[in-house]
């Protein structure tokens, strides 16, 4: 289901995906099967998001993200992919993130650039992930 007032341009949705009202999907973007795309959110061209994922409200993904099968994203994570931003920036370099099979991201949780969250980890709400998390472990 596609909310009626919700703006997704990608044709790459899979089968049995929800995305709710205010919502924006960019031409590029790919989302598997059995995901709910809460309200609010942002996908751009280069994000890949595979299945049984959900994505709470007011979450933002840009390019370079790439969440596996399984992960669950809390309300207003951010997700970052340039550790200088600038306006206008000449000089910007992409730093991918990963989020691997089976993760949560809490609620307000930031994810810097750069960073793989292991496979089944678990972000806590508010956290400021700095560095890669380990598979299976807590991040506070």
């Amino acid at each position: 289901m596609i909310h009626p007032l919700s703006d997704v341009q990608s044709v790459n949705i899979g089968k049995n995906t929800n995305i709710w009202q205010f919502c924006v999907v960019l031409k590029g973007a790919a989302i598997g099967s059995n995901c709910n795309i809460c309200s609010h959110c942002f996908i751009e061209n280069d994000v890949k998001i595979g299945n049984n994922v959900t994505v709470k409200n007011g979450v933002s993904l840009y390019d370079g993200i790439v969440i596996e099968d399984d992960v669950f994203i809390g309300p207003n994570a951010v997700f970052c992919n340039d550790k200088y931003p600038k306006s206008k920036n000449k000089n910007f370099k992409l730093e991918p993130i990963l989020i691997k099979k089976g993760a949560s991201i809490g609620a307000n949780a930031t994810i810097l650039p750069g960073v793989t969250v292991g496979e089944g980890a678990l972000v806590g709400a508010g956290s400021i992930v700095t560095k890669d998390v380990e598979k299976n472990s807590v991040y506070k």
